[in-house]
């Protein structure tokens, strides 16, 4: 089981597809995802990893989020969460940990807290009906009716579905699928709706109730050797010749020698045009002394 990741959702978009359909995408960024501290079976009970996300000043830190810090290394963090991981799931602490994390088409489960509407009807909480609109309903047409039964038991029981707050809850959404990824923005597409408002933290992990995608990197798809890979590759194209320009060095020497042979052959021409001249001359002027003789 791997490790997961935090997200900031920054809103809503759509793509298109190859055939032209409108697909709609939740956008989710990440900024800077760092593996804080270990969780093992022998100091804590249990396997798990302490990820942060983007950064925080440390004078807005208290002095045992500082010590924490300070212990591991790591500049604050504006948002920490743990994440269960199996044995062999185990990251570094300072690992830093990419959008290449996940690759286009898995399925993954993504928990967020909802938008907060405040105190709500029945009617818009529960999905209840409410009361007729006419014939003897008096003011009372949006009321959830009767809560209780008789005299046994005579309470309302725990739960029941009533008024209250709407909203500002911790949800999971599953099975979600992931549309595309922006590796150089640090940006994840997700098809359909995330749980949570534009600017809220979200938790992104492989699906439970599906199997893993071929492909995905494990223990987790660390940043830095991403970094490594474009160095070397901006490095190759930086050392290695443009093709273009070779080809139209190539061309204009090509054009040049066409040009000078073109010109060597004129002027033979004109070299030997200039000779039968002359001999034609010669040849007329022998003519005349004979016949003068």
């Amino acid at each position: 089981m791997r490790c997961g990741l935090i997200a900031k959702k920054i809103g809503m978009t759509r793509i298109f597809s190859e055939d032209g359909q409108s697909i709609p995408v939740s956008v989710l960024k990440m900024d800077n995802c760092q593996v804080i501290a270990k969780k093992t079976i022998d100091s804590n009970g249990y396997n798990a990893l302490q990820i942060g996300f983007g950064e925080k000043k440390a004078k807005n830190l208290s002095k045992s989020e500082r010590g924490h810090f300070t212990k591991s290394k790591i500049e604050p963090k504006e948002k920490i969460a743990e994440f269960r991981v199996t044995e062999d799931a185990f990251i570094d602490v300072g690992q830093k940990i990419g959008v290449n994390h996940f690759i286009p088409g898995q399925k993954v489960d993504i928990v967020g807290t909802s938008k907060g509407k405040g105190f709500a009807g029945a009617m818009k909480r529960h999905n209840f009906s409410g009361l007729r609109a006419s014939h003897g309903v008096s003011i009372s047409h949006r009321s959830h009716g009767s809560t209780g039964q008789c005299q046994d038991p005579g309470k309302v029981f725990k739960g029941k579905k009533m008024a209250g707050q709407l909203g500002n809850q911790r949800v999971t959404t599953q099975n979600l699928s992931i549309a595309s990824i922006d590796s150089k923005e640090g940006l994840i597409l997700i098809k359909g709706s995330v749980p949570g408002s534009k600017g809220g933290f979200v938790f992104i992990r492989d699906s439970i109730k599906r199997q893993a995608n071929e492909g995905v990197p494990f223990p987790a798809g660390i940043l830095n050797d991403q970094k490594l890979e474009i160095k070397s590759k901006e490095e190759t194209n930086t050392n290695a010749p443009e093709t273009g320009d070779e080809d139209k060095n190539k061309l204009s020497d090509d054009s040049q020698t066409i040009d000078v042979s073109t010109n060597t052959l004129e002027a033979n021409e004109k070299e030997d045009t200039s000779e039968k001249v002359l001999k034609e001359i010669k040849g007329e002027e022998i003519e005349k002394k004979w016949k003068l003789m």
